[in-house]
């Protein structure tokens, strides 16, 4: 079993590293707000109160942060930064949402210090995260993935690699992007049935039964009609991942589906729902 240091426990790290914790790894935690780790403890994590002190001695550092803001710090921060502490050998697994520029950049400042990175944003929610079943898209050198892959494996049902480091966050990004633009779609199409007099609720079941249909649209057209917007992916985290696509597309122009999208979830924030789940959105499009 490895020394392994989760850096993060929101709703996705918390569940990683108690899965981690199930399959016998020892497991050292870190989070910026200390309680969050107090039910991890009682499962026998041992808390660490920075990322230096979580890195120390461990052979795999995992990150599940907010964005490249909070990755830089919890890395690179000149008196807390993991890589003050990590051991030339070990392995950085940086499994947030961040900008392909970051990636490459954390990317080469572990290497000076004999560290590889190796990126591995996933696909999933809470509810993959706690079976265990997310899926990795991994940027990399393949022979970092192939020494870590029973780590991952332990934590998700599949593993695909799309290249060099960058790579894992420009799929991930363009993954959330088209999850994002069917919400935006279907908030609108919901709206405009209803504007019509026609039942949503009938109308969507009728159009699932053609090629059309997506399987995330039944889960996120389920959520709108029922009105549950528990937080599983809020708007502010979807609206932060349409902002680094677009800084990878260079400019507006280049992504107008994905700006205009963008625009809808900014919409969203201005009138007080960003820390909704992203389905929330259809409020804006079904005000009566």
């Amino acid at each position: 079993m490895s020394h392994i240091a989760v850096l993060g426990l929101g709703a996705m790290g918390s569940r990683m590293a108690a899965n981690l914790l199930a399959a016998g790894h020892q497991v050292t935690v870190w989070n910026r707000t200390p309680a969050a780790a107090e039910a991890l403890v009682s499962q026998g994590a041992v808390q660490a109160f920075t990322p230096k002190q979580a890195a120390e001695g461990a052979d795999f550092v995992i990150a599940m942060l907010r964005d490249d803001v909070a990755s830089r710090q919890v890395w690179l921060d000149a008196g807390t930064g993991a890589i003050l502490s990590m051991r030339p050998g070990a392995i950085a697994i940086e499994s947030s949402t961040l900008s392909p520029d970051w990636v490459k950049e954390l990317g080469m400042r572990l290497e000076v210090k004999d560290i590889s990175l190796l990126e591995a944003p996933v696909s999933g929610s809470r509810p993959q995260a706690e079976a265990g079943q997310l899926v990795y898209l991994v940027g990399g050198d393949e022979q970092v993935l192939e020494r870590s892959r029973s780590l991952l494996e332990t934590l998700g049902s599949a593993l695909h690699h799309v290249g060099g480091l960058g790579n894992g966050a420009l799929v991930k990004l363009t993954t959330n992007a088209l999850l994002g633009i069917q919400v935006a779609a279907l908030a609108e199409i919901i709206g405009l049935l209803k504007h019509n007099d026609v039942d949503p609720a009938q109308a969507l079941k009728a159009m699932s039964a053609t090629s059309v249909w997506s399987p995330v649209a039944t889960v996120m057209s389920n959520s709108m009609l029922s009105g549950n917007f528990a937080p599983m992916f809020p708007v502010e985290l979807i609206e932060k991942d349409f902002g680094y696509a677009l800084q990878a597309a260079g400019s507006l122009s280049s992504a107008p589906t994905t700006s205009a999208a963008r625009d809808v979830f900014r919409q969203a924030m201005a009138q007080g729902l960003g820390q909704e789940n992203m389905t929330s959105i259809v409020k804006l499009f079904s005000q009566e």
